[in-house]
């Protein structure tokens, strides 16, 4: 399986994979294993997944004719296999590289990808509407296959599409990657069960003549169960694959892997197998000198501000959606293990979930990725805003995240949430003012609150001139042309953008209003004293916090126009955060640059979206 320069030799396409002898796979899965870990190590990415499921993806392309057989994957993380196997293994050295290879299925790839799919738990609800699309259009001969695991069957919506799927009875066939993780170990009653469903010899059930079924809640849902089967045994993966393909109803296939599997760093690691490195050291696994320097992050000081406030109050209670420590959670969770829940990968259950906390007296912290709050909107609207419930939502990875692209920047959430009535939404633009915010926000009883900050690492604070109400004076001038209003992150441009255009004759002032939802009087009156009002978020421009204000003004009668500077109303592209902010707009001479054509009547340039054309 070595070329003659030693480099692995792998399959360039699934007819490739087809045609290998069989006695040829093992040394495949190895070559495979091989340069994922070079090439992940080297790039960062997802690893700890994509190592567990090396033979699955090798099985499922011998027995199933992609891209006619569509195969979608769940927890779109762990498609890097089938990413080689489809031809793409020359690309990996720009795996989440700007303008480089997608690290989640991306329909502009390949035809292999179907679904663009990065959030959990929805691949069997595009394989019932596949699988019904199929039955319409008379494709009697074409299988679809969802693959789910890796913690997202504890989703909600994956038992929605179980339900109407098991009623179908079209020929779905589910494979179930059961590692017994998602970062940490699955929590809940289903990872129980699993368990229950795993104990005993791999093949007993997986049927090599008669099947066997085992009564199970899959079963009583409908479908046909065929398992336990060993996930790394490509053989007995076939076998099971075809007996499921040739059943032409709902089928359910438990293939027990292990994440990481063949890299000792991942089989080693109690947090989270490797899930998702940095660049690493491909020996030992540990951080490469680039990313391990130690710095501060958002999340750091999230953590143990968090804790620290559960030290001092026995009501603050934290919800997590399987991510207890990549949220900052487990400072918390070592102090106070009772107080903190794992709801497994189920956004909405968590949002209801703590509302119900509240009703009993709590005030919960609901800590998710920006980017996974989305799913739970209306909760948050009609389950916690409309009871005007104490529910504190923290926001990690808000804006602009980098290498993880389009389904995880956090454009959406001051969009969404400054809809919502009484609810509060907090930027902090340093580490001090994210603990201050963080009490503030957990002092507050009339109703929601959310706080949101960046990936990434904390630069440093940021003093304020002075307070007026509740908006921080950063920096002013004394000649009253621009007030530049910094929400969150980016106050540092904003400060460097004052500089320069107080040094070309342009009187700035900057502040920081900290919350984005409300408006105080200090900030109307400011903007009345000046001639121009330019907002400055790490957000959509479209219906943010720049928008807000701007309608604020207007029904305050304050005629100072306003101009906004944000993210455009576009899905952005994978690459470096700095340079995807520079690209919108964002940096401090593109700040200036839109200043001035403002101020001379020139029209106000906007960013563009990815492919060229106006927002």
């Amino acid at each position: 399986m070595r070329k003659k320069n030693g480099e692995p030799s792998i399959p360039g396409s699934p007819l490739d994979v087809r045609a290998l002898p069989a006695e040829r796979l093992p040394a495949l899965a190895r070559d495979i294993r091989a340069f994922l870990i070079e090439k992940v190590c080297a790039s960062g990415g997802h690893l700890g997944p994509n190592l567990g499921v090396v033979e699955l993806t090798i099985a499922l392309h011998r027995v199933f004719d992609s891209p006619r057989d569509a195969i979608l994957f769940d927890t779109g993380h762990q498609t890097y296999v089938h990413k080689i196997l489809t031809g793409r293994a020359a690309h990996f050295d720009c795996l989440r590289q700007a303008g480089g290879l997608s690290g989640y299925p991306s329909r502009t790839e390949s035809v292999h990808d179907w679904c663009e799919n990065s959030h959990a738990s929805t691949s069997l609800s595009y394989a019932d509407g596949l699988a019904k699309a199929h039955e319409l259009r008379g494709h009697h001969d074409r299988s679809v296959v969802a693959v789910v695991g890796d913690g997202a069957m504890t989703g909600g919506m994956a038992w929605e599409a179980l339900n109407d799927l098991g009623a179908g009875r079209r020929p779905v066939v589910v494979v179930l990657n059961d590692n017994g993780r998602s970062y940490a170990p699955t929590t809940g009653a289903l990872a129980r069960h699993l368990r229950t469903l795993g104990d005993g010899e791999f093949g007993l059930r997986a049927g090599t003549g008669d099947r066997t079924e085992v009564p199970n809640v899959f079963t009583q849902l409908g479908f046909v169960f065929l398992g336990p089967v060993d996930g790394h045994d490509v053989d007995a993966l076939q076998t099971v694959l075809h007996q499921a393909r040739a059943l032409r109803r709902p089928v359910l296939v438990h293939a027990v892997t292990q994440k990481g599997r063949g890299f000792t760093p991942a089989e080693n690691d109690e947090a989270d197998r490797l899930h998702a490195i940095g660049t690493v050291d491909p020996v030992t696994g540990r951080p490469s000198p680039v990313t391990g320097s130690g710095s501060t992050s958002w999340t750091g000081v999230f953590g143990k501000a968090l804790k620290e406030l559960a030290d001092e109050r026995e009501d603050v209670v934290a919800i997590t959606a399987s991510m207890l420590r990549p949220t900052g959670l487990y400072p918390m969770a070592l102090a106070h293990p009772e107080r903190v829940f794992d709801v497994g990968i189920a956004e909405q259950h968590a949002v209801t979930s703590a509302a119900g906390l509240a009703m009993g007296g709590f005030h919960p912290v609901v800590a998710l990725y920006s980017t996974f709050l989305t799913r739970a909107a209306d909760q948050v609207l009609m389950d916690v805003a409309l009871h005007r419930l104490p529910v504190t939502f923290v926001l990690d990875q808000a804006g602009i995240t980098g290498p993880d692209g389009a389904s995880h920047h956090g454009m959406w959430d001051p969009v969404l949430l400054g809809m919502m009535p009484g609810l509060r939404i907090a930027a902090p633009r340093d580490g001090e003012q994210l603990r201050s915010l963080l009490r503030e926000a957990l002092a507050h009883d009339a109703g929601p609150t959310a706080v949101r900050f960046p990936k990434g690492t904390v630069r440093p604070s940021i003093e304020a001139l002075r307070r007026a109400g509740g908006v921080d004076v950063l920096s002013e001038s004394g000649i009253r042309d621009v007030l530049l209003v910094s929400y969150g992150p980016l106050a540092h441009l904003c400060l460097q953008a004052g500089v320069q255009l107080s040094g070309q004759g342009t009187g700035v002032t900057v502040v920081d209003p900290r919350w984005l939802t409300e408006t105080e009087p200090e900030l109307l009156d400011l903007a009345a004293r000046h001639r121009l009002v330019v907002t400055v978020e790490d957000g959509c421009r479209s219906g943010g916090a720049g928008s807000g204000l701007a309608q604020s003004l207007r029904d305050h009668a304050v005629t100072t126009p306003v101009h906004t500077l944000g993210l455009p109303r576009a899905f952005l592209p994978h690459g470096p955060r700095d340079g995807l902010l520079v690209h919108a707009g964002l940096s401090a001479p593109r700040i200036v640059s839109a200043i001035l054509r403002a101020r001379a009547g020139q029209p106000f340039i906007h960013p563009t979206r990815t492919d060229g054309s106006p927002t």
